[in-house]
């Protein structure tokens, strides 16, 4: 039985890619946590503040869902959350390289104590990362549809004012 399940990631800003592999991901246990990650070495586009903030506003219809932030390993999160399942996500062959790796890191770091699962984003997101998001944002491009209406609404509200 799988209690509690972990999709961790930056989230600068959240798409809707991850919005589709968060709301399958809640019905693979009891507890989906997102944990957005804190990477000090670099320069975020949004605080953790408000990345969590729009998670936790495009997620309100999830009940068995709560949004949280670390830093450090992943693996140190996971023991000492009692996580069961992490979840990844896959767009592509290159994403599936880079996680297989890192799947068999963490689970060397937790014992073999917890298993990655991997999801394929749905074929309408494949393509769409945050770092992409940002960029045809910030060029003035159209992102309606990749990211929560929330989300490209505070986009639009901080920096194009």
């Amino acid at each position: 039985m799988i209690k509690k399940v972990l999709y961790a990631g930056s989230f600068d800003p959240i798409t809707n890619g991850h919005l589709d592999l968060i709301n399958r991901g809640a019905k693979l246990g009891d507890h989906l946590i997102v944990g957005v990650i804190e990477n000090m070495s670099k320069t975020p586009f949004f605080t953790v503040e408000e990345r969590t903030d729009l998670i936790r506003e495009a997620t309100s219809h999830i009940k068995n869902i709560e949004i949280d932030h670390f830093s450090g390993l992943l693996a140190d999160y996971v023991k000492k959350n009692n996580i069961d399942v992490v979840l990844r996500g896959l767009r592509a062959t290159m994403d599936f390289e880079y996680e297989i790796q890192m799947a068999q890191m963490n689970a060397r770091l937790y014992n073999n104590d917890v298993e990655t699962v991997f999801l394929m984003t749905c074929p309408d997101y494949s393509f769409v990362s945050s770092s992409i998001v940002k960029e045809v944002f910030m060029l003035n491009g159209d992102i309606k549809g990749l990211v929560p209406d929330n989300v490209l609404d505070y986009m639009e509200r901080k920096y194009r004012k």
